[in-house]
């Protein structure tokens, strides 16, 4: 990928305003945290220590990890949430020195439920029996990654033909071509997730389904991803908001600059 500093999106940041008890402290806890950050809200597709999903996490010096999460509503989906939280238990079970993880969700209206499945290291039906029988929700997860991927290729997209390239020229790159920033490395990301190829000869922008955009396809193409950006912008805003004035908590450094 051609090199590029145009996009911020560290989220180291984001570390030191996870709250945590006296014992979490050290290298141990800033590895969890630094694993945290793989962990995406699906539907947003930000990630909770970004979002300030993270209410406290104390880790042991025996590697003890308690993790307590929350959401801007009582009533926020649950499967998004079961999702978000086994998500966390998973890549936080992966950091060595780890012993154990207990995640809990505090003061959502199917907690109980979650909080006693993931104790188990149980699936979605091990919390709510009967609702589904995809007991890990990668059908509803494969459609929202494939909406994320959707609009972060459009603003890429859109990046380029404002610098001045034609359709057929932004049809035609390759992922090799593709600046090397977070919301390529992103996209790349997502990619993966969805088995679409990100060879470097690959090309760079796919339709939802994986198969690669043409440039006949473009404008439509572009209207559509955009009206995917602006729901998950939106949407993102709200539970920013929200979550602020359910927890009263300061305003972000960024969105106070905004």
């Amino acid at each position: 990928m051609a090199s590029s500093s145009t996009e911020a999106g560290s989220h180291c940041n984001h570390a030191a305003s996870v709250p945590g008890g006296t014992e979490a402290v050290g290298p141990l806890r800033e590895q969890v945290i630094e694993a945290l950050h793989s962990v995406y809200d699906p539907e947003l597709d930000e990630p909770i220590t970004k979002l300030r999903f993270i209410t406290s996490c104390d880790v042991t010096a025996d590697g003890d990890v308690d993790l307590l999460l929350r959401l801007p509503t009582p009533q926020c989906a649950p499967n998004f949430a079961f999702l978000m939280g086994a998500d966390a238990r998973r890549v936080v079970n992966r950091v060595p020195g780890v012993r154990t993880v207990t995640v809990a969700f505090e003061d959502h209206y199917t907690g109980d439920e979650i909080n006693l499945a993931l104790g188990r290291g149980a699936g979605f039906t091990g919390a709510f029996p009967g609702e589904t029988e995809d007991d890990d929700l990668e059908a509803l997860r494969e459609l929202f990654s494939r909406k994320a991927l959707v609009a972060r290729q459009a603003r890429i997209c859109e990046s380029l033909l404002q610098e001045g390239a034609t359709a057929d020229e932004v049809t035609a790159k390759t992922v090799g071509e593709l600046p090397d920033s977070p919301l390529t490395r992103r996209c790349l990301e997502l990619r993966a997730s969805l088995g679409i190829s990100s060879a470097e000869d690959a090309p760079a922008f796919v339709l939802a389904s994986g198969e690669p955009l043409i440039s006949d396809q473009l404008p439509r193409w572009l209207r559509m991803a955009r009206l995917v950006q602006t729901s998950l912008e939106a949407n993102g805003g709200i539970c920013r908001s929200l979550l602020q004035v359910r927890h009263d908590l300061a305003t972000e450094p960024e969105e106070s600059a905004a």
